[in-house]
C-alpha cells in the first residue's frame, strides 16, 4: 500500500484542525457577554463573577452562594452538584446535573447586543423537576433595588433580570402556589446588598397548594398538559443607571414581549403616560354630557365606572346600553372624534351570579376549592346533605356564598355539622336559578371558589375563555381602556401568579387595537404588559384624607421601578370646592403623578362650580404635563400642608401662587368668673394683601362637642356657626357666601348659608374675638387658622 503523500497529509492536519476550531467545545467553566454584562459561571454551576463591561466593577456579592439555577423537588431546593458546557457561536449550552435526585437541567444561553438570554431547554426527569429557580444571583449593589421589575441600581450602575414570559415569575418560589401579596420579589434587599431572581414551576402535575395566598387550604390543582419548566427564559442586563429604562425597552423589543402601544410607540414613551382621567357612569343619553365635560378637564379618556349586567360574559347592562354592544360602539366613536379613549371597568375573571356561566345551568368549570362525595342519595327536595368530608365545606372564614355544585345544580348551606355524619345544614337547592334535581351517592361535591363580592370565579382553562371573551367584547365594541381591576382573581385557579401573567397577555394579544390599561396588583411579566398602576380610592374621606398616605408612599415604589406616578381615584361631588380641587392638583404635580377624577352626572350637573373645577383640572394637568414647574416648586407643592392655586394668564403661562397661612390660634375651656366675658381675644398679623376673609377652624380632642360658635374681626359683624361640631369635626370659610362642615375624615357634613357679609381683610395686624360653649367631660379643643394668597410667580411651559 503506497503511504499518502505531503500533500495529503497536510490536508488532512489543516482538516483535523478545523474540525476542532469549529466543533462546539466542551468546558467546566465559562464566561458570556451579552451587551454591557459579562458572566462567569464555575464548574459547579456557581457564578463567579457579574461585571459591568464598561467599568470593569464585578458586582457579585463575595462569600454568597450563587447557582445558575436550582432545582425545587417536595421541600428540597438544590443547587446544581457540576456542570458540562457546549460552547456554540454566539452563545452555550450548558447541562447542570442535580445527582442528589439524579436530574439535569440543560439551560442555553445566547449572547445578544443588549442581554444575555438564558433559556431552560431541557429538565429531566419531568416528574422530578417540580420548580426551577433563577439564582438568587446575590449583587453589591444596595442603593435602589426594584422589587417589581427586577433592577437594581446605584448612581452609575443598572443590574436587572427580566423575566421572558408568563410562565417565569419574579421571585424565588415564595411558596407552592406561586404568588405573593407582597408588591414584588423580583429583586430584595439584604445584608450584603440584594438579589435578583425568578422562578418557574412545572405545572403539568398534580398538585395541591394553599391557594389565594394560603387561604384555601389543600385546594386540588388540575395539570396543565405540556406547561413543565422547559421554556422558562430571563434576561440579565448591565448598563449606566441613567440608560436603564431605554435598555428595558430594547430587551422587550428583541424578545418579542408584549407591549402596550399607542399608535406604535411603546406606552411609556408615549404623551399618556402618567397622564390623568376621567371615571364617570352614564347611559348612551348621556355620554354627548360627559365627553363635553372630559374635554372641557383637558382628561384623556372618560372611564365607564360600571357598565356591565355580569363578568364572565361581559354582558351590558340595558338601562344604560339600551342598544347593547352597537350602541356603545357609537359612544366610543363619539369620544375618539372629541380626542377622547374610551374605557370600561370590569373585575378581571369575577363571574356574577346571574351570569351564563352560572345560571341557568352552572357550568362544569368554575373553579372548586375542593371537593368530597355524597354518602347517599338525595331527592330534589331534601335538605340536608351527607358527605364525607367536612374539609371544603366547614370553613366560615372567607366563606361568603356558602355554594357548592352537584351535577347541574348549585345548592346553599348554613353550616356543616359539627360532628359525623358530616352534613351540610338547611340547604337551599336550585340556588341561583338552577334546577333542583336528585343525586346518586358517590357523586361529586365541590365547594365554589367565592368572594366577598358575591361571585365565583373560573378555573385555569375556563379563564383563558373569560380572558376571550373580553377581547371579543373590546374588539366588538373598541373600548381602548380598561383596569384589570380584582386582578387577584386569577389565584382563584389555584396556579397562582402564573394565572395574572396569563390573563392579561391573553387579552392584550387578542385586542386587535391598541389597549391602553391598569391593574390592581404589581407583578413582574405585567411590567411589561401594564400602562399604569392607579392605587388609591376616594370612598375613605376627603380629598386629603382617603388613603392619602398610601397614596403618597405609593411614589417611591413607582421610582424604584419604573413606572409611572399615579395618586389613585378622587371623587368630585356636588360640594366639591376649588381649594379642595385644588390641595390635590398641587400634590399631582408635585409628584408628577397622573389621578383619576371620578365625575358623574349627578354630580357635575348639581355642583355650581363644575366649570371652574373642570377648569383647574385642565390648567394644573398643561402645567404639570408640560414640564412647567421647577425643582424647588415641586418639593412645595409635594407638601400637604402647602396650599396653592394656579391662574393661566396665557398661552402655555400661568401664574402660581402660595396660600399664606397665619400661625393657629387656639381656644380651650377656661373656667371664668360669674359674668366674667368667656370669649377668647387673638391678635392675627396679616402678612398678605388685602382680600376676602379665608380660616379653618377645627375642633380637636378625643370626645366632646364645641356648640354656640361666634367668630368676630376687627368688632365687624359676628360670624355664627350654627349647631355642634364633635371632636374631629372641621369648617371651613373660603370668602363665598357659604361655611362648609366637614366630619373627622374630612367628607362634607353640612352647609350654611352666611347671614352676614365678610370683611375683606387688609394687611397688617386685625383683632380676633372668638366665643363658645364645650360639653364634655374632656372638652374637645377649637384650633383656627387663617389664611389668603400670597404673591404669585410665573410658570411656563418647557416641554411640548
Amino acid at each position: 500500500m503506497s503511504r499518502p503523500t505531503l500533500a495529503v497529509r497536510a490536508r488532512s492536519v489543516l482538516c483535523l484542525l478545523l474540525a476542532v476550531v469549529l466543533a462546539p467545545s466542551l468546558a467546566a467553566q465559562i464566561t458570556v457577554r451579552g451587551g454591557d454584562l459579562q458572566v462567569s459561571v464555575d464548574a459547579s454551576g456557581q457564578l463567579s463573577a457579574f461585571r459591568r463591561i464598561t467599568t470593569q466593577r464585578d458586582h457579585l456579592a463575595p462569600g454568597q452562594p450563587a447557582p445558575l439555577l436550582k432545582v425545587v423537588n417536595g421541600n428540597q431546593r438544590l443547587a446544581p452538584t457540576g456542570m458540562a458546557v457546549r460552547r456554540s457561536r454566539g452563545g452555550a449550552l450548558l447541562t447542570l446535573t442535580f445527582t442528589t435526585i439524579n436530574a439535569r437541567v440543560d439551560v442555553e444561553v445566547q449572547e445578544k447586543p443588549t442581554h444575555l438570554l438564558l433559556i431552560v431547554r431541557r429538565a429531566e426527569p419531568a416528574a422530578a423537576v417540580h420548580a426551577i429557580i433563577w439564582g438568587p444571583y446575590p449583587t453589591t449593589i444596595r442603593t435602589t433595588i426594584g422589587e417589581i421589575i427586577g433592577v437594581v441600581r446605584d448612581g452609575e450602575t443598572a443590574l436587572g433580570l427580566q423575566v421572558l414570559n408568563a410562565k417565569t415569575l419574579g421571585g424565588a418560589l415564595p411558596n407552592d402556589e406561586g404568588s405573593t401579596w407582597a408588591r414584588g420579589i423580583a429583586a430584595t434587599a439584604t445584608p450584603f446588598g440584594s438579589t435578583i431572581q425568578a422562578y418557574a414551576i412545572n405545572r403539568d402535575r398534580e398538585r395541591r397548594v394553599d391557594a389565594w395566598g394560603g387561604v384555601y387550604k389543600n385546594m386540588p390543582v388540575a395539570p396543565i398538559p405540556g406547561e413543565t419548566v422547559v421554556g422558562s427564559a430571563i434576561a440579565l442586563f448591565a448598563s449606566k443607571a441613567s440608560e436603564t429604562f431605554d435598555r428595558l425597552e430594547r430587551i422587550a423589543l428583541a424578545e418579542k414581549l408584549p407591549r402596550p402601544t399607542i399608535d406604535g410607540v411603546w406606552f411609556p414613551k408615549t404623551r399618556l403616560y402618567g397622564r390623568s382621567y376621567m371615571i364617570s357612569s352614564f347611559s348612551e343619553a348621556e355620554a354627548d354630557e360627559m365627553i363635553a365635560y372630559a374635554k372641557r378637564s383637558g382628561l384623556y379618556s372618560l372611564y365607564h365606572e360600571g357598565p356591565f349586567k355580569s363578568w364572565g360574559h361581559f354582558v351590558l347592562d340595558e338601562t344604560q346600553f339600551p342598544n347593547g354592544r352597537a350602541g356603545l360602539r357609537q359612544v366610543v366613536a363619539k369620544a375618539k372624534a372629541a380626542g377622547l379613549h374610551l374605557g370600561v371597568h370590569t373585575l378581571t375573571n369575577f363571574i356574577n351570579t346571574n351570569d351564563p356561566y352560572v345560571t341557568p345551568v352552572p357550568d362544569d368549570r368554575l373553579s372548586v376549592t375542593g371537593t368530597s362525595t355524597l354518602i347517599r342519595d338525595i331527592s330534589a327536595t331534601q335538605t340536608e346533605i351527607e358527605v364525607a368530608s367536612p374539609e371544603y365545606f366547614a370553613p366560615v372564614k372567607d366563606n361568603t356564598l356558602f355554594t357548592v355544585k352537584i351535577g347541574k345544580e348549585l345548592i346553599q348551606y348554613r353550616a356543616v355539622s359539627d360532628a359525623a355524619p358530616h352534613r351540610l345544614l338547611d340547604v337551599q337547592r336550585g340556588a341561583f336559578g338552577t334546577t333542583p334535581s336528585a343525586h346518586a351517592a358517590g357523586a361529586t361535591v365541590g365547594k365554589l371558589f367565592d368572594h366577598p363580592y358575591k361571585v365565583f370565579f373560573p378555573n385555569f382553562a375556563m379563564q383563558r375563555e373569560v380572558a376571550t371573551n373580553l377581547a371579543t367584547f373590546l374588539n366588538e365594541t373598541g373600548v381602548d381602556h380598561i383596569d384589570f381591576d380584582g386582578h387577584e382573581g386569577a389565584l382563584a385557579s389555584g396556579q397562582g401568579d402564573y394565572d395574572l401573567a396569563v390573563f392579561a397577555e391573553d387579552v392584550l394579544r387578542q385586542t386587535k387595537h391598541d389597549l391602553i390599561n391598569g391593574t390592581s396588583i404589581s407583578k413582574t411579566f405585567y411590567w411589561h404588559i401594564g400602562s399604569y398602576y392607579n392605587w388609591g380610592e376616594p370612598w375613605y374621606g376627603g380629598f386629603n384624607e382617603s388613603m392619602q398616605q398610601y397614596r403618597i408612599d405609593n411614589q417611591a415604589l413607582f421610582d424604584r421601578n419604573y413606572m409611572p406616578h399615579m395618586l389613585g381615584w378622587y371623587l368630585l361631588t356636588e360640594q366639591t370646592t376649588l381649594p379642595e380641587m385644588e390641595w390635590m392638583l398641587a400634590r399631582a404635580a408635585g409628584y408628577s403623578a397622573g389621578f383619576a377624577m371620578v365625575a358623574r352626572p349627578r354630580a357635575l350637573r348639581a355642583n355650581p362650580n363644575s366649570g371652574v373645577l373642570l377648569d383647574a383640572i385642565r390648567e394644573w394637568e398643561n402645567a404639570r404635563t408640560s414640564g412647567a414647574f421647577s425643582d424647588a416648586q415641586r418639593a412645595l407643592l409635594k407638601d400637604p400642608a402647602n396650599e396653592f392655586h394656579l391662574e393661566k394668564t396665557g398661552e402655555g403661562a400661568w401664574e402660581l401662587s402660595r396660600m399664606l397661612l397665619s400661625p393657629v390660634f387656639t381656644r380651650e375651656r377656661v373656667e371664668r368668673q360669674p359674668g366674667e366675658p368667656t370669649s377668647t381675644t387673638w391678635r392675627m398679623e396679616q402678612t398678605w394683601a388685602e382680600q376676602p376673609l379665608q380660616f379653618r377652624l377645627t375642633v380637636t380632642g378625643k370626645s366632646g362637642v364645641v356648640r354656640k360658635i361666634v367668630l368676630q374681626l376687627d368688632r365687624f359683624a359676628p360670624i355664627t356657626i350654627p349647631g355642634e361640631l364633635a371632636a374631629g369635626e372641621s369648617v371651613v370659610y373660603d370668602g363665598s357666601a357659604e361655611l362648609r362642615v366637614y366630619d373627622a375624615l374630612g367628607k362634607p357634613k353640612a352647609r350654611h348659608t352666611l347671614t352676614v357679609t365678610t370683611p375683606r381683610l387688609s394687611a397688617g395686624v386685625h383683632d380676633v374675638v372668638m366665643d363658645s360653649e364645650f360639653v364634655g367631660d374632656e372638652p374637645p379643643v377649637v384650633q383656627v387658622q387663617f389664611k389668603g394668597r400670597g404673591a404669585g410667580e410665573v410658570v411656563r411651559r418647557r416641554l411640548r
